[in-house]
């Protein structure tokens, strides 16, 4: 008995001196690393002595090396404090603060002749990133990843807004339950989508945005995902513990990597106020500083465009209704037009026209080129080149227009998922943009990728997103990328990445619709690591006036629509509604016509997930400021407090809100505008009508 208790404060004082704490600068995080008795790196996290992560493993799992899981001892460990503020391109803030504690643990396998890898942490005042490093050794060089084995092993049976796991969308709608709850609502969860690949009835995606029985909100994502597979996770309800769960490639591995080399960051950001999830930039920070010189053609943009008549059904994206083509083939002069077909000089004409006459920096045009007829769903290679307009369309004379107009038209480059044949066409396709005037393209990703068997989110489709981007740079090209990977903050890194879709937007209002709640979630969820373009203002919101044929609506008040501008951030605003339905309320139209789109603070000022959202916002360079608040099906009175004002001076602000009948189901278009004078002790109570929302300018 003696020497078993003596062998067990050995084991222990063994743990013990392994063992490494480290706390956030304010101390009110803790981590603490260790490694088990089998060599099994192990952490736990916790915020104001309340448990976030509690014991959970770390490693990676290969196929053709021995695996970084177990069989570890402690080689050396080093802790340092960085802290820096740094200026971002365009972004919600002037400055950003990167403040953390750093631990990076060396542990080695002498089973595997030494092998060692670095474990490195960084600790904010806002949460964790952790991520692993592999040093450039003799025995490792080249290595395949079967799966990640990290673990996040909750504290408690969390209410959580999550979608699917899915390796192709993150295009459904939010759900909001108990974790143990999840595996019984997935198979309603998962929604068609044109391309989908879900992978397990309790996988989620990130970020995933948790709120504990004790008042932590807590959010797990990524951030800098370069040459990786996108994360998700998966859920052991019975233990309430996420396994990390990678994107695999067609042959089912989950990456290839050659040290020396690193993973993405794996992040936690946790509070006890919902607030300071919203203002976190801890993924920002978590990412490299830019990589270009010379950011001075990197602009926000406001624009408008010819869309949204296509999306109702309105309007059609081809030219023909012939049921197919071929490239190159086809003399599209000597067939006959479709009268639908919107992208035609005179209709783009006239949104130049609007767009100018109303302050906007570009008109957005798709179905201007060749090949619309039969792009979707074929697994057509040669869908498009990207650089042949049809006959209707006069590319030529409608940039020249729009520079007479101080507008830009802005490029769409639709790959229909066939990014083989756009990597072929890319140099070509960029210069013809920088050749006639075009300098920020939407790209798209619909449907299923090729080469075949690759998803959206593998390791090889990352690397093309990226690649897109630094591709566009060479020529000075912004980019704004849909159905693309969702994003992880290297919009600090690469800032001519200026928007990504990568969630359910506005266009689904015309596919059925989007949850009254959509917009009060995916602050805490799809824009953490980096701004949407979720293309609001949508005046009109039955869209039967545009196509009788679709019933759908569009799930908010037109006040609310207003207030998007301001609580989903992005510096790519559109103004989505056609030209037409603004005209009929001008009125409204002015706040769209006058918000900012990059700024020198935020302030939130009311917050919670699934709720509720108002935020307030300085614009940059100016003594203007804008304030956005939103609802979720519930009426509320929101609380805007005005100390953000500077003190001693009094102002105007214009209001528009919901007006007291207003009801996003059967008076949407019910609103009020009226002025008052603030201060900064100003506080104003803002009726809210069921999805309902209010904007404020102050100037």
């Amino acid at each position: 008995m003696t020497k078993f208790f003596t062998a067990l404060f050995l084991l222990i004082g063994i743990v013990s001196m392994q063992a490494q704490t480290l706390q956030s600068p304010d101390k009110n995080l803790t981590l603490t690393f260790s490694l088990t008795p089998n060599g099994v790196p192990v952490y736990e996290l916790s915020y104001k002595n309340k448990p976030v992560i509690k014991t959970s493993n770390l490693g990676i799992e290969t196929k053709d090396v021995p695996s970084f899981l177990e069989g570890f001892s402690m080689k050396d460990s080093k802790t340092s404090t960085f802290d820096e503020t740094w200026q971002p391109v365009w972004g919600e803030q002037k400055d950003i603060r990167n403040h953390y504690n750093e631990l990076a643990v060396t542990i080695e396998q002498k089973s595997v002749q030494n092998r060692h890898i670095i474990i490195k942490f960084r600790l904010f005042n806002d949460g964790l990133g952790f991520r692993y490093e592999f040093p450039e050794q003799p025995n490792l060089t080249y290595f395949v990843i079967k799966e990640e084995k990290t673990q996040f092993a909750l504290a408690g049976n969390h209410k959580a807004f999550w979608l699917p796991g899915d390796f192709d969308t993150q295009e459904y709608s939010t759900v909001t339950s108990r974790l143990s709850e999840v595996r019984g609502k997935m198979k309603e969860a998962i929604t068609p989508n044109a391309s989908q690949f879900p992978f397990s009835p309790t996988g989620l995606q990130t970020p995933l945005m948790m709120k504990s029985e004790d008042g932590l909100y807590i959010n797990i994502h990524e951030a800098a995902l370069i040459d990786y597979a996108c994360l998700s996770l998966e859920l052991d309800d019975k233990t309430m513990v996420f396994n990390a769960f990678l994107t695999p490639d067609a042959q089912g591995n989950k990456g290839y990597l050659q040290a020396p080399t690193k993973t993405p960051w794996r992040t936690i950001v946790v509070s006890d106020d919902a607030r300071n999830i919203l203002a976190s930039k801890l993924i920002l920070n978590l990412n490299e500083p830019t990589k270009y010189e010379d950011v001075s053609w990197i602009k926000p943009v406001k624009y408008i465009g010819v869309w949204w008549e296509m999306i109702t059904g309105k309007s059609s994206w081809a030219y023909t209704d012939l049921p197919s083509v071929k490239l190159g083939e086809i003399d599209y002069t000597k067939t006959k037009r479709n009268p639908k077909h919107a992208a035609n000089t005179e209709n783009v004409k006239n949104h130049i026209d609007f767009a100018s006459k109303h302050g906007f920096d570009a008109v957005l045009v798709e179905g201007w080129n060749e090949g619309w007829e039969d792009w979707f769903g074929k697994s057509k290679d040669f869908v498009f080149d990207f650089v042949t307009p049809y006959p209707d369309f006069d590319v030529k004379y409608l940039n020249e227009y729009a520079a007479s107009k101080n507008v830009k038209l802005m490029m769409h480059h639709e790959t229909s998922g066939s990014v083989r044949n756009y990597e072929r066409h890319m140099d070509k396709a960029y210069q013809f943009m920088v050749d006639n005037g075009y300098n920020s393209v939407k790209s798209g990703y619909v449907g299923n990728i090729i080469p075949r068997g690759e998803y959206h989110y593998g390791q090889w489709m990352v690397n093309h997103y990226l690649h897109a981007i630094t591709k566009a740079a060479e020529y000075k090209i912004m980019v704004n990328a849909h159905e693309a990977i969702r994003p992880t903050g290297l919009s600090r890194t690469y800032p001519n990445l200026i928007g990504n879709e990568s969630a359910r937007g506005t266009e689904f209002e015309s596919f059925g619709g989007n949850n009254p709640d959509h917009t009060t979630i995916l602050p805490f969820t799809r824009l953490m690591g980096g701004p949407m373009d979720y293309t609001p203002g949508i005046f009109q919101t039955q869209i039967k006036e545009f196509n009788p044929d679709n019933t759908s609506f569009v799930h908010t008040t037109l006040a609310k629509q207003l207030a998007l501008y301001v609580t989903m951030y992005s510096p790519l605003q559109m103004a989505a509604d056609l030209p037409e339905n603004y005209n009929k309320h001008l009125d409204a139209f002015q706040f769209i016509k006058d918000v900012a789109i990059d700024w020198d603070e935020s302030y939130i000022l009311e917050a919670e997930p699934g709720d509720y959202i108002t935020i307030a916002r300085k614009a940059k360079g100016k003594n203007e400021w804008f304030v956005g608040g939103i609802t979720d099906e519930n009426k509320r009175t929101a609380t805007v407090d005005f100390s953000f004002l500077p003190k001693g001076k009094t102002f105007e602000a214009i209001v528009y809100g919901d007006a007291k009948n207003a009801d996003y189901i059967n008076n949407p278009q019910a609103y009020e505008i009226k002025k008052i004078k603030v201060t900064s002790k100003t506080k104003l109570k803002q009726n809210l009508a069921t999805s309902g929302g209010f904007a404020i300018s102050v100037k």
